[in-house]
């Protein structure tokens, strides 16, 4: 009760200073619109927001899954497998290198402008984050746990499934964290190099056409649907390490 009361204190606040920030910068509608305006078309338009606010939500729950999928399988090939780590490590590092933003034209080539190319942006995004916190969780596992494990005759699949991936939930927990938070980010840049849908899509064309008011309640959709998204995963994720005392399960 007290976190849902601090976020609706928070999202008022957040609200106020807009508007505050309107009536002291005396700003034109079509450069930065006040909040009762927004909610306005919001309201009015909704039937136009909506069915573009639900084909972004699929692209990144699709992503965020299929990210958490194979970044937890990669972890878990990286930790099980020392010539695949050998070689895999250093291609996931340098594979941060790279701009992802400037693979979204590449993808959307590949993949068209439907939601596959979306999904992968998403995907890719969403994947190193968990591969990374998931690996480093399995790989600082307390030495004198292991070790007791090998003493009693535990086998390596056995100290996996029974101490490793119990002692790396939390890290994992945290990687997830950080993907959900970016997870749309993949899909809105992807909608903007290339798409027919979308709040991306939506947010650009109403940007070229000076309706501000309609771009930002594309935007404020996307943040509830994020805020959502993070909140439920989070639940998740503390569910999954309830035997934390700083989760609030103690």
């Amino acid at each position: 009760m007290n976190r849902a009361l601090r976020l609706l204190t928070t999202g008022f606040g957040l609200i106020a200073a807009w508007w505050l920030l309107v009536i002291v910068t005396d700003a034109p509608p079509f450069m930065l619109p006040d909040p009762p305006r927004v909610f306005a078309v919001l309201v009015d338009r909704a039937w136009l927001i909506l069915p573009h606010a639900g084909i972004t939500a699929v692209e990144i729950v699709i992503g965020l899954s299929l990210g958490t999928i194979l970044g937890g399988a990669s972890a878990l090939l990286l930790i099980s497998a020392a010539p695949v780590r050998r070689w895999l490590l250093p291609v996931l590092v340098v594979s941060q290198a790279l701009p992802v933003f400037a693979l979204a034209p590449l993808l959307t080539l590949w993949f068209g402008y439907g939601l596959a190319s979306k999904v992968a942006m998403a995907t890719l995004i969403i994947f190193f984050p968990v591969t990374a916190a998931f690996y480093d969780g399995l790989r600082r596992v307390d030495p004198g746990w292991l070790d007791l494990a090998r003493v009693m005759g535990g086998g390596r699949a056995t100290i996996l499934r029974q101490i490793r991936l119990p002692a790396a939930l939390p890290a994992f927990g945290s990687g997830l964290r950080v993907a959900t938070a970016v997870a749309p980010i993949g899909a809105v840049v992807g909608e903007w190099v290339g798409s027919s849908a979308g709040l991306g899509y939506l947010m650009l064309h109403a940007n070229g056409r000076m309706q501000t008011d309609l771009m930002f309640a594309a935007l404020l959709v996307l943040a509830v649907m994020a805020l959502g998204l993070y909140a439920a995963v989070d639940a998740g994720a503390r569910a999954l390490t309830r035997w934390q005392p700083e989760n609030g399960y103690a």
